[in-house]
């Protein structure tokens, strides 16, 4: 799934928001803390990760790649 930002970047627990991939933003930092959330291949505890275009975000079987304006 593409999701395109308007912005130089989205922090993770506002893009998992965004994308619909969570109701809360409290739902958000249990998954990141848990270490169910990577970012470009590599597992991201931080839900304050500012996430670019050109990322790509896993949480499960769903892909984001965030793209920009």
């Amino acid at each position: 799934m593409n999701i395109a930002i308007k912005t130089e970047f989205i922090k993770l627990d506002a893009l998992l928001k965004y994308a619909d991939l969570v109701s809360s933003g409290g739902e958000a930092k249990v998954l990141i803390t848990d270490g169910l959330v990577s970012v470009n291949g590599e597992i991201c505890a931080m839900r304050g990760k500012k996430c670019r275009p050109g990322d790509q975000i896993q949480l499960g079987d769903v892909t984001i790649t965030v793209t920009g304006p």
